[in-house]
């Protein structure tokens, strides 16, 4: 075989190796792809889902009560139809008391009282048997409900079952004019103790002074001390027989109940206020 021939054959060869060698590099190249794509595939086929959790709904709270819409005018107050009063710390309990209340004006008007002040029948002011003097107390008319805050500046009234006598101006709080008398309740709101002093027991009154002696020497010698009290009122002069100084009210209620169940005197428990209320006149 010639040099050329050989040349040929393994051109031949050569050529025949280099298809081979590149059919199996495509089928190679080929299988890859399809690999790559099948594990591709794979993946995304096990890909795991991810899921949300459902959102937590908090519930709304519950709506409070709406506040009250504010009155397009001031609301009336209980006592508007009252004169006004001075305002008094309360003190509830230091002293209740229930009777028959009544009022004065004419003709002790412009008059001293009891405590030494001129009585004025147009201001918030009382008289009282027992209650100290410059008490507050709050007047309460059962029959229609009005109350009436007074202070206490003299000394009465000493007629029948009537615990309290109101200045005119108080009675017109409590609606009481036209009766003239009125259920009430008393209650003390401030001012000193009402237990603290020295009580009396009145058990008459009379417009001639010998009476008045003649009643003192027939007790004198059951009862001590007695004393006679002066007492300018607006229809006349008075003297005033009272019996016994104790030192508390119940002391002095238990003297006048011996006083009308034994002589059958009409009894009024009165605070001596001054050491001039004891003196033998």
């Amino acid at each position: 075989m010639t040099i050329e021939g050989i040349g040929r054959q393994l051109d031949c060869k050569i050529d025949r190796a280099f298809r081979i060698s590149m059919k199996r590099a495509r089928s190679s190249t080929i299988a890859g792809i399809f690999v790559c794509v099948i594990v591709l595939l794979g993946c995304a086929g096990r890909r795991p889902v991810i899921t949300s959790a459902p959102p937590v709904i908090s519930p709304e709270p519950a709506p409070g009560p709406a506040p009250e819409p504010l009155p397009t005018q001031p609301l009336p107050s209980p006592s508007a139809a009252q004169p006004p009063t001075g305002s008094a710390p309360s003190a509830p309990g230091i002293y209740v008391e229930h009777g028959i209340a009544s009022w004065y004006g004419v003709p002790f008007h412009g008059r001293r009282a009891a405590n030494g002040e001129i009585f004025d029948m147009n201001t918030l002011v009382a008289a009282h048997r027992t209650l100290p003097f410059g008490s507050i107390l709050r007047v309460t008319n059962l029959n229609n409900g009005r109350q009436i805050e007074v202070r206490v500046i003299d000394r009465g009234p000493f007629v029948g079952d009537r615990v309290l006598d109101l200045a005119r101006a108080a009675a017109i709080g409590l609606d009481m004019i036209g009766a003239g008398t009125a259920p009430v309740r008393i209650e003390m709101l401030s001012g000193p103790s009402p237990s603290v002093g020295n009580f009396t027991v009145q058990v008459g009154a009379f417009s001639d002074r010998t009476n008045a002696e003649r009643l003192r020497e027939l007790l004198l010698a059951r009862y001590q001390p007695i004393f006679i009290q002066d007492f300018d009122a607006p229809n006349g002069h008075f003297y005033r027989v009272r019996v016994g100084r104790v030192p508390n009210p119940d002391a002095a209620q238990h003297l006048a109940a011996q006083l009308r169940n034994a002589d059958g005197f009409q009894t009024f428990v009165v605070r001596l206020d001054q050491t001039s209320d004891l003196s033998d006149k």
